[in-house]
């Protein structure tokens, strides 16, 4: 089943006009809590906007014309302060980045379990999102994701070859060696 859909998510630039129901969108937010966290200090913040003046707002403020279609938007947010204070600014920037990544990807699953349909927009200007959401400024946004049902047939996965990107034991190394037999 898991197989399957890691198999089925797809970025989803179309949206139908039907609005999908947001306690499914808040059950795919709430996956996120299950990803690792450094040091145990939870991080993220959610932001689910329904408004469609602000969805506009955020269309614009990201150069994303698409995301005015969904009758939903998700804005991932990291408050870092205690995963800094706990490893410092460099590696705790670090572990912020590796956690948030891990629970949108628990979240991009769970859109797709519940046949929803997405886009992961990395591209915005904080400042204006961060000043009509109201966002502090100690608080960085990590993504949005426009939400509704698709409107488009999603395109065909790139499969990239396993064999130009697995290494065994060094970077480069193409071979598993085989097992040295161990006098017991």
């Amino acid at each position: 089943m898991l197989d399957k859909i890691i198999k089925a998510r797809r970025s989803i630039k179309k949206y139908k006009s039907e609005k999908p129901d947001w306690r499914v969108i808040i059950e795919c937010i709430d996956s996120m809590r299950y990803a690792p966290m450094a040091g145990n200090n939870f991080s993220l913040k959610f932001i689910l906007v329904d408004d469609l003046t602000l969805i506009q707002k955020i269309s614009e403020a990201s150069e994303q014309p698409f995301i005015q279609d969904a009758k939903y938007a998700v804005v991932i947010c990291s408050k870092g302060d205690r995963t800094k204070t706990a490893f410092g600014e460099d590696r705790g920037n670090k572990y912020l980045r590796q956690q948030a990544g891990a629970a949108i990807q628990n979240f991009l699953l769970k859109i797709t379990e519940n046949r929803l349909a997405t886009c992961w927009v990395g591209h915005f200007y904080d400042d204006k999102i961060k000043r009509f959401l109201k966002i502090p400024e100690d608080v960085e946004i990590e993504a949005i994701f426009p939400i509704g049902y698709a409107n488009e047939k999603p395109r065909k996965k790139l499969a990239v070859n396993f064999d130009s990107i697995m290494y065994f034991n060094i970077y480069g190394n193409k071979q598993m060696q085989k097992p040295v037999k161990q006098d017991v």
